[in-house]
């Protein structure tokens, strides 16, 4: 058989640095040191600027470096590894849960998340903000968009806004009896506040794990958390329990 076409297509020159820096990585830089400047990098490799982009790119997608505030491009730790499988019936908020509430606000939700809920498009949903951190450092933060119509009984004088209304809403969808979950998870890039809450730059990547939780025979409850994908190793398994671990004598694939 004769050769393919995409077999004669040659490796990108981006690639092909991506491999280098990588080794240089490993035998003359430190975690945590700042990488110099693009303009000396691309003059020590020989390489275009954007093609040297191309390369750092792809290298903080695989998490080995960092690009931080104020700071510039950084050798990145090992990956923290952040358990995701949550007991199929425990509410956000049940005991163990390792985030954390931060505030809660009525917000017409996007129409993705209005048709996931079966809400109107224009009828505002209990949006509630949490974040986890782990060894200092945030590494996801989560929307967890509620429906009234899943708290119906929720005083609107009891705790109006912040943190404590976050828990007061959460503890009313607890009333309801959780059939189940759906996870799905997708790359993506940071939005400003996400980026934000993270302490990462806007389109750096990340990996977001939406959950519908069920009650009722519907969705009662629509998560969307954001995790650094430079940072996080989501595992998932049949436990139940909720565990970060940190691993120093691996990285992830």
């Amino acid at each position: 058989m004769g050769t393919t076409q995409l077999e004669s297509v040659p490796e990108p020159k981006y690639w092909h640095l991506r491999t280098v820096l990588s080794e240089a990585l490993d035998s003359e830089f430190s975690v945590g040191e700042i990488l110099p400047n693009e303009r000396d990098l691309a003059a020590r490799f020989g390489v275009a600027r954007a093609t040297l982009r191309q390369a750092l790119e792809q290298l903080e997608l695989e998490g080995r470096l960092q690009r931080r505030r104020g700071v510039g491009t950084t050798v990145a730790p090992p990956r923290v590894g952040v358990a995701v499988g949550t007991e199929q019936h425990a509410w956000p908020g049940a005991a163990g849960d390792v985030w954390q509430a931060t505030d809660c606000a009525l917000l017409v939700p996007p129409a993705s998340v209005a048709d996931a809920l079966d809400s109107g498009r224009d009828e505002p949903v209990h949006t509630v903000r949490r974040s986890r951190v782990t060894h200092g450092q945030p590494v996801a933060a989560e929307l967890l968009h509620i429906p009234q119509s899943s708290v119906p009984d929720l005083s609107g004088i009891d705790a109006p806004s912040g943190a404590a209304r976050a828990r007061a809403v959460l503890r009313e969808l607890h009333r309801l009896e959780l059939e189940g979950q759906e996870k799905a998870v997708e790359l993506g890039s940071a939005r400003a506040d996400d980026a934000k809450a993270l302490d990462r730059l806007p389109g750096a990547p990340v990996l977001v794990v939406t959950t519908r939780y069920l009650a009722e025979g519907r969705t009662a409850a629509l998560s969307v958390a954001t995790y650094r994908a430079d940072t996080c190793r989501l595992t998932f398994g049949d436990s139940g329990g909720v565990e970060i671990h940190e691993d120093p004598e691996r990285r992830a694939s």
